[in-house]
């Protein structure tokens, strides 16, 4: 029998449950923008995971992800190359492709393009909870969207005044394709 055939034991399904609650704990943190805690929490879910198992590869992948957020982009590269020799084809594949845009150039911007966003990084969960924090933005006050006018109301029409003679435009329409059908028939 081989390690692969064996029946994990207990403590490994422990470890590989804990595992999985760390990665979704980072990719939540990652998705809060919490990029240190995301790595904090993805590094500790690969070590628990095994770094060549499916599960291990698809952490190290948000880890990659979570390196360049945090502005770790040496080691995000450090890593990509690494799962380039990952056992699952998925992982090597999707390292691939990280690792070609960790490594492109990066294009010059004007500093008039770009939006400043402060850095929250050091503000903890916790104390924002008991703080409430008072903005100096005051939104301007809404302008109305004028109201719809109401439609008229469609009044009963009178047909004794409705022109309803025949003008014969129609038969006159109908004539003048005739006409043209047959020219071109004609002429073909």
């Amino acid at each position: 029998m081989t390690t692969d055939d064996r029946e994990p034991t207990t403590s490994e399904q422990d470890d590989l449950e804990l595992a999985r609650e760390l990665y979704q704990a980072g990719r939540n943190a990652f998705e809060r923008g919490s990029y240190r805690q995301s790595v904090e929490c993805l590094e500790r879910a690969v070590s628990l995971a095994g770094g060549n198992s499916p599960l291990g590869g698809e952490i190290q992948i948000w880890l990659v992800n979570a390196y360049s957020a945090a502005e770790r982009t040496t080691e995000a590269i450090g890593l990509c190359e690494r799962l380039e020799q990952h056992p699952n084809f998925k992982t090597r594949k999707q390292s691939r492709r990280l690792l070609y845009i960790l490594k492109a150039p990066q294009l010059k911007r004007r500093q008039e393009w770009l939006t400043q966003i402060p850095d929250l990084s050091n503000i903890s969960e916790e104390s924002d909870a008991n703080k409430v924090v008072a903005s100096r933005y005051t939104p301007s006050p809404q302008k109305r969207s004028p109201r719809p006018k109401p439609e008229p109301e469609l009044e009963d029409i009178d047909l004794s005044q409705v022109n309803t003679q025949d003008n014969r435009f129609v038969w006159v329409a109908l004539i003048g394709i005739a006409l043209t059908i047959g020219g071109l028939l004609w002429f073909s």
